[in-house]
């Protein structure tokens, strides 16, 4: 792929650095540059959590429903990634009844391969593909384990946590469960993340700001309608 490109679109910009949707004579490619921001430490941040990202779509290659690395000249600093068409769960206007069961089976994969989302609280990092089917994007904090122990069984639990929270939301169209209801509970692990680490990557990111551009769908909707199974009888 020729190194010159053209950004279409800025698809995303905050103290980490920015994505941009660009456009090269290979067709189209998500570009994340980890120039950070104002911030002291940021760019610093920026570097380590490109490197996450590489490391697990690395460990993904060629898996369905995720986005993979493409092949290219790029700078220090910068991952090029295909560009999958679809939009954000918060956004999507249809919903195949099957999509949560999809969604938890493409999570699984992940933890097949020894890989962990951890940052599936955000509707924004779930897209909609045209055919229904879900992909997983944004793989800054993900994790890869060689070994499947304590930790890795921690954070396994969590990314399912985060997609039955999400479909439990879906499917009461906003509304609260009924009281008493039995949820999953965070493990010692994902509070200590809560408590500790989540909040010091805020600050150092800049993500308290940023978050609030990452809309999550209104409760008082306008929910999606409900369409065929993506895998029908």
């Amino acid at each position: 792929m020729p190194s010159t490109s053209q950004v279409e679109r800025l698809l995303k910009e905050d103290a980490l650095g920015r994505v941009e949707l660009v456009r090269t004579q290979g067709g189209r490619f998500v570009r994340r540059v980890a120039c950070g921001g104002r911030v002291p430490g940021s760019r610093l941040v920026a570097r380590v959590l490109l490197a996450r990202e590489r490391r697990a779509l690395t460990a993904l290659a060629g898996l369905e429903g995720v986005a993979g690395i493409a092949t290219g000249e790029v700078q220090p600093g910068e991952i090029l990634r295909t560009w999958v068409e679809g939009e954000p769960l918060s956004e999507a206007q249809v919903l195949p009844r099957d999509f949560f069961e999809l969604l938890a089976e493409l999570v699984g994969e992940l933890h097949a391969r020894g890989v962990c989302h951890n940052d599936l609280h955000k509707e924004q990092n779930v897209l909609v593909r045209a055919d229904g089917r879900p992909v997983l994007l944004d793989f800054q904090l993900a994790s890869v384990h060689g070994t499947r122990g304590a930790v890795f069984a921690s954070r396994c639990r969590e990314d399912l946590r985060h997609v039955a929270k999400h479909r439990r939301r879906y499917e009461l169209r906003g509304a609260k469960g009924p009281r008493g209801e039995r949820r999953a509970r965070r493990g010692a692990i994902a509070w200590t993340w809560l408590r500790l680490g989540k909040p010091l990557y805020h600050v150092v990111a800049g993500a308290l700001s940023a978050r609030d551009g990452e809309p999550r769908r209104p409760s008082s909707g306008p929910w999606p309608e409900w369409g065929e199974p993506v895998r029908r009888p």
